[in-house]
């Protein structure tokens, strides 16, 4: 079926006028469709969803579906407007949330209008905004049943699987790299013991099980063109049950880095206090004190875990011959690990200023609830 008869499947407005790719995203195949009636234009994200990734589209889109239907419903109580700050997905003309062709499959969202998305932090206060943003995504479903929620990605952040696999690869070898990755390994094994404590705490039901994006880039927030302000969570395809501190870790490791994901002067490694902070303010900000005094505590160990679990998945997939990360150059994901792990050190150096720092953050946002 052509393009623009399956975008005909959907309930869209008008007449079919525009059709070209959009953004430079790398999992889904992205256009940008304009329609047009009686004079008046209107734009649909229009996704060939990647079934390599994600199998069950039945999940993933139900997943979806529901989280949105419950934070336009939160947003329009708050006099907010649902229309740019949650995703709306767009029904197919038989009422379905996606579209089947052969074994193709696509879905159609409403465009989020005098919105930009950033794909490079260009000054402290995007970061800042994203942190608000997401913090807000939290608050808003702070009460939805994160347990119906489908795993889209089973065991994604569970770091006691992925350290599991770590120690599969090293005994398999097969490669023989592991000679080379000594100091690497006795890094991590010197950790081993820390690295269960977020999924511990979270089976003994000591953190609450909550509603996670996995995904907390920057360009997964759309920017208000006129007011700066991230106005809208989108790239929804990882959400899932998880714990807040996923989240507030995977931000704080990608986005407080004073290096390049892949630098390989370790020297240039470090993490950013002052980031660390506008972050943590921003977030707490947008949280609006849905977060436990557990959580709160937790926050700085949030940000090492997943820094040591990315280091985790690099190091793993080096051991095993570069099958699952796409590299550019011979030690790539060596590379990657290092930096990860050279982050984490930094971290451990300066934790008690990201104690003081998130300690001080939380008394002033519980002032202001």
């Amino acid at each position: 079926m052509e393009q623009q008869e399956i975008i005909r499947q959907f309930a869209v407005e008008g007449s079919i006028v525009n059709v070209c790719e959009h953004g430079n995203g790398h999992i889904n195949r992205t256009y940008l469709a304009e329609t047009e009636r009686n004079g008046r234009r209107k734009k649909y994200i229009f996704q060939q969803i990647n079934t390599e990734i994600f199998r069950d589209v039945d999940q993933l889109m139900e997943n979806i579906t529901n989280v949105t239907s419950f934070l336009r419903k939160k947003i329009q109580a708050a006099g907010g407007d649902p229309e740019r700050e949650t995703l709306q997905v767009i029904p197919t003309k038989e009422g379905k949330n996606y579209f089947r062709d052969g074994d193709r499959f696509y879905r159609m969202y409403q465009f989020i209008t005098d919105s930009v998305s950033l794909d490079m932090v260009r000054t402290p206060r995007d970061f800042y905004e994203s942190a608000v943003a997401f913090g807000n995504f939290q608050a808003l479903l702070a009460d939805y049943p994160a347990a119906t929620l489908h795993e889209t990605i089973p065991d994604f952040h569970n770091t006691v699987k992925r350290f599991s696999a770590f120690r599969s690869a090293l005994e398999a070898d097969v490669c023989g790299r592991a000679a080379k990755v000594q100091p690497e390994i006795a890094f991590l094994t010197q950790r081993e013991q820390e690295l269960s404590l977020l999924v511990d705490l979270s089976g003994k039901q000591e953190l609450p099980l909550r509603v996670t994006h996995n995904d907390t880039k920057l360009n997964n927030i759309m920017i208000d063109k006129e007011t700066g302000r991230g106005i809208c969570v989108i790239d929804l395809d990882t959400v899932m049950p998880g714990l807040s501190l996923y989240d507030f870790g995977d931000s704080i490791r990608f986005g407080a880095n004073t290096a390049a994901e892949d630098e390989t002067d370790l020297q240039k490694v470090s993490l950013d206090l002052n980031l660390y902070e506008l972050y943590v303010k921003g977030y707490l900000t947008g949280c609006r004190g849905s977060l436990t005094e557990k959580e709160l505590s937790l926050l700085p160990m949030g940000a090492k875990l997943m820094t040591m679990e990315c280091g985790i998945r690099f190091l793993t997939d080096y051991l095993s011959g570069d099958t699952y990360f796409r590299i550019h150059r011979p030690d790539h994901n060596l590379d990657r690990c290092r930096t990860q792990f050279a982050l984490a050190a930094d971290m451990e150096r300066k934790w008690q200023q990201m104690q003081d720092i998130t300690e001080k953050a939380a008394a002033e946002a519980a002032a202001t609830v």
